[in-house]
């Protein structure tokens, strides 16, 4: 399988599956939202197929038995990424602008290759979720598909002018989907959210240019930067801290998160569930792919603060969380909390670390997006999502509702969820790097885990009320795209070895070449 798919551009067919989804749904006319809603479903389940045949396919045999061989010759020094093409599986590399050293470069590993999978599962499901959207439906999907041409952009790309292209076409769609079609404050939530993650890019854009500038000759390829001589030391702080702060504006790290709850309280159900399931995700992402790939002294030198900034944004999100009456907002302060702690795995420089911190990118965003996607279909329904005026709703939309309380179960780390064991991964780590950290993240964990808890119990456990004992539960075909959501968080929390073995094929090499 893996031989017949290196044989066809399957990375390309999944960047041109939400590219045909676009192209198709402007041509239709506005008045066939039901072919619109059609056609989406079917090119998401078509880049969710590819994605996945890529995940199942990925040899990681091949990719331990080449890392394991430079390692032995010497080849991973300082840096642990001098695997070129060989290492990446699925690649395509097409020069563009030669003088700038700029190609259309296209590869998978195990950081990213969970990543692709994640971004698939929740276009598909997010599509899937908007089945009764009626406000400008054609509109609403073509600005959702370029959404996620741009994550699957930047997952896949391994070169930094394309990476950080597709990255601002990821982020710009935002603005209209949520100025368009949220709610609560929309216009301010948009706005905010386009301000802070556009100043993230000001910082973002210095830092490639300076990278650039330092390899000789100049390009953008992210495999040869790292096959250079490294960088001078005082190259990579400045870097470093550029990207760290650029990207994690966009992963919503402390003290630059506030954009986040109220995007993710603005935002249409699936909107939301991008937002959060994958978009704070591309900034610990680049973080990772970027900042601590191509700058590991920068990375050593910054840790501390990074370590820092990751556990108070732990601890804060949890905090602030527990106050929340809005359901959304709950949401949002947990991810800001849950984010937190795959900065803080990112931080530790162990392979445990970020092996659990990747695991807990792809945890948290299905998590997230069976969250947001119950959420959407109890304030359509219910019109509202303050937790004091809901109550005993298992009573009254028992499947919506059982949705909420599996991803509650998944949020608090519960066994036989996915984020159980990246959060065991991470903790693990972080108590034996950094101690007191470790402890007072533990602590938020504690604390995310009483809020979960305090709001299953009033939302769907408490006095039932009566105002709202006529609303319809979930029809099994509204239910059918959670399931799928809840099946693939069970099925990594029974079978987690599937992703951590997957992911330390590249986690290994990297840190073994930083110590």
């Amino acid at each position: 399988m893996n031989a017949l798919l290196e044989s066809i551009p399957v990375l390309t067919l999944i960047l041109l599956s939400p590219v045909g989804a676009l192209l198709v749904t402007i041509c239709l006319p506005k008045q066939r939202e039901d072919l619109v809603r059609w056609i989406s479903l079917g090119f998401s389940g078509f880049a969710l197929l590819l994605a996945l045949l890529v995940f199942i396919s990925f040899d990681q045999g091949r990719a331990r038995f080449v890392a394991d061989f430079l390692a032995e010759v010497g080849w991973i020094r300082d840096f642990g990424v001098t695997w070129g093409d060989i290492e990446y599986q699925f690649v395509e590399k097409v020069p563009w602008i030669k003088q700038l050293g700029i190609s259309y470069f296209n590869g998978v590993d195990g950081l990213n290759a969970p990543l692709l999978l994640l971004n698939a599962i929740v276009y598909f499901t997010g599509v899937w979720s908007m089945w009764e959207l009626t406000n400008r439906a054609k509109e609403y999907f073509a600005f959702m598909h370029l959404l996620v041409l741009g994550v699957f952009g930047v997952f896949m790309a391994q070169d930094l002018f394309f990476f950080f292209l597709y990255y601002e076409i990821a982020v710009v769609p935002m603005y209209p989907l949520i100025a368009i079609w949220g709610s609560t404050r929309k216009e301010y939530a948009a706005m905010k959210l386009t301000l802070y993650l556009m100043a993230g890019s000001a910082l973002i854009i210095p830092g490639i240019l300076l990278l650039f500038s330092y390899t000789s000759p100049g390009t953008f390829d992210m495999v040869l930067m790292a096959q250079l001589a490294p960088f001078p030391f005082g190259v990579q702080k400045i870097v470093f801290i550029l990207l760290l702060f650029g990207f994690g504006t966009l992963a919503g790290c402390w003290p630059f998160h506030t954009w986040s709850p109220v995007g993710h309280v603005a935002a249409p159900t699936a909107v939301s569930m991008l937002h959060a399931g994958v978009l704070m995700k591309l900034g610990a992402y680049g973080v990772l792919r970027v900042a601590m790939m191509l700058c590991p002294e920068g990375l050593a030198y910054w840790a501390e603060l990074m370590a820092v900034l990751a556990t108070v944004g732990i601890v804060y999100g949890a905090f602030v969380g527990l106050a929340q009456t809005d359901l959304k907002y709950v949401i949002g302060y947990s991810s800001v909390s849950h984010m937190g702690i795959v900065m803080l795995g990112l931080s530790t420089m162990t392979i445990d670390g970020i092996n659990g911190a990747v695991f807990q990118m792809f945890a948290h965003g299905v998590m997230t997006a069976l969250f947001f996607s119950a959420v959407g279909y109890i304030y359509d329904h219910a019109h509202t999502r303050m937790i004091p005026e809901l109550g005993g709703f298992s009573q009254i939309m028992p499947t919506g509702s059982a949705f909420f309380i599996v991803a509650c179960l998944a949020g608090i780390g519960v066994p036989v969820m996915a984020s159980f064991w990246a959060e065991l991964l991470v903790f693990i780590s972080a108590f034996k790097t950094y101690p007191i950290r470790g402890t007072f993240a533990i602590l938020g964990l504690v604390i995310s885990a009483l809020f979960m808890l305090r709001v299953v119990q009033k939302t769907f456990f408490g006095v039932k009320n009566e105002k709202f004992a006529g609303l319809p539960d979930m029809s099994p075909f509204l239910a059918a795209p959670r399931a799928l959501i809840v099946g693939v968080i069970v099925f990594f929390g029974l079978f987690p070895r599937l992703m951590t073995d997957l992911i330390q094929t590249a986690v290994g090499p990297l840190v073994t070449g930083w110590h």
